[in-house]
């Protein structure tokens, strides 16, 4: 059995690499390629909705495949938590996080809110997109604390209630049900989920949410525009983009232990946000005008938003928390290789900012 075990691990180490390797080798070919550009003018619509159409194919599939790989830990013992490869696996996930929040969400933020097009006042007084970020970080990290803060709360409260209750029985009904009540005692402390998956399951729901807010502007941006010297890079990048930000938030999901309902839930919510963007850019395009002081701000405050969230949970939640686990402590080769992964991750994901 551990030979086939160390097969399936092989097996998936080669397909992971062979992933990262074709997800880069995409947006060289589409973004050097100037086959078409003699044939393509700037505001030909119809070639702009084919691209948004297989754009909107190719993320679907890239975010629902990213976000259920690591969910296969029971069917491939190779993709569980306990595992080295994936440790691996969810450090190259959380640089391409992290280099999503600096290289791509966070730049774009400052560009909106620094645009020439909004007013000198205040938006040239103060360095709002700094100031968004900052408190998006803080923000998150306080209700990360409250949210732990709150469940530990609730899961000592649990526990305290069914020792009560257990400790009244046995007195009120003697030495029989004694016996029968500790019997039970290990059963009801097990239904009580521990500080651990409890915190997982906060940083789950957190990292998610940061994850949705800027893949519905991405969606709603390449959905407006009707560039498609603009949207052809972008079909390949977002689709790497949105695999492995599907693989962190797919780790952390299965760490996390939902219920199978709540899974499918988190796992869809995900897979269908940057499709969903998109369809509504198509919807919108003869109105939205992504060059408006309006939509601007919207797009600047809740891109620097995001970033914040982005950064905090990669650093802190994923990153640190990893990297700080005894597992890797005690291992200077998974150190190693999980610190080659991270770089790996951010830099592949830094180079997409060459195109999107």
């Amino acid at each position: 059995m551990s030979n086939i075990q160390q097969r399936c691990g092989h097996s998936f180490t080669w397909i992971f690499l062979f992933l990262v390797l074709l997800l880069l080798i995409i947006p060289l070919v589409l973004g050097d390629c100037t086959c078409e550009e003699d044939k393509e003018e700037p505001g030909d619509k119809s070639l702009a909705v084919k691209y948004k159409v297989a754009a909107l194919a190719s993320i679907l599939v890239a975010s629902a495949i990213g976000v259920s790989i690591p969910m296969l830990g029971k069917t491939f013992p190779a993709l569980r938590p306990e595992k080295d490869f994936f440790f691996i696996v969810k450090a190259f996930a959380a640089g391409v996080i992290l280099s999503a929040g600096f290289i791509h969400v966070l730049p774009d933020a400052f560009d909106k809110l620094t645009s020439p097009r909004l007013s000198d006042h205040p938006w040239g007084d103060f360095p709002f997109t700094g100031f968004v970020a900052m408190i998006s970080a803080i923000g998150t990290l306080m209700v990360d604390s409250l949210a732990t803060a709150y469940f530990n709360k609730s899961h000592f409260k649990d526990k305290d209630q069914v020792v009560a209750d257990e400790e009244k029985v046995e007195q009120v009904h003697g030495d029989h049900l004694h016996l029968h009540t500790h019997a039970t005692h290990g059963h009801a402390h097990g239904s009580i989920p521990s500080t651990d998956l409890l915190r997982h399951r906060v940083i789950s729901q957190v990292l998610e949410i940061g994850i949705v807010v800027h893949s519905v502007i991405i969606g709603i941006s390449l959905g407006a525009s009707e560039s498609p010297k603009t949207i052809r890079p972008l079909i390949a990048a977002l689709t790497f983009h949105q695999f492995f930000e599907g693989m962190g938030l797919g780790g952390c999901i299965y760490q996390a232990k939902f219920k199978i309902k709540a899974v499918i839930i988190m796992a869809l919510f995900f897979s269908l946000t940057t499709p969903v963007g998109i369809a509504i850019g198509l919807a919108i395009t003869g109105a939205y005008d992504e060059n408006s002081p309006t939509a601007l701000i919207v797009e600047g405050i809740l891109k620097a938003a995001s970033a914040g969230i982005l950064i905090y949970m990669s650093l802190v939640d994923l990153l640190a928390a990893d990297f700080m686990n005894s597992r890797i402590q005690g291992s200077g080769r998974l150190q190693f290789g999980a610190s080659v992964s991270l770089l790996l991750g951010a830099g592949c994901m830094s180079l997409l900012a060459k195109w999107a």
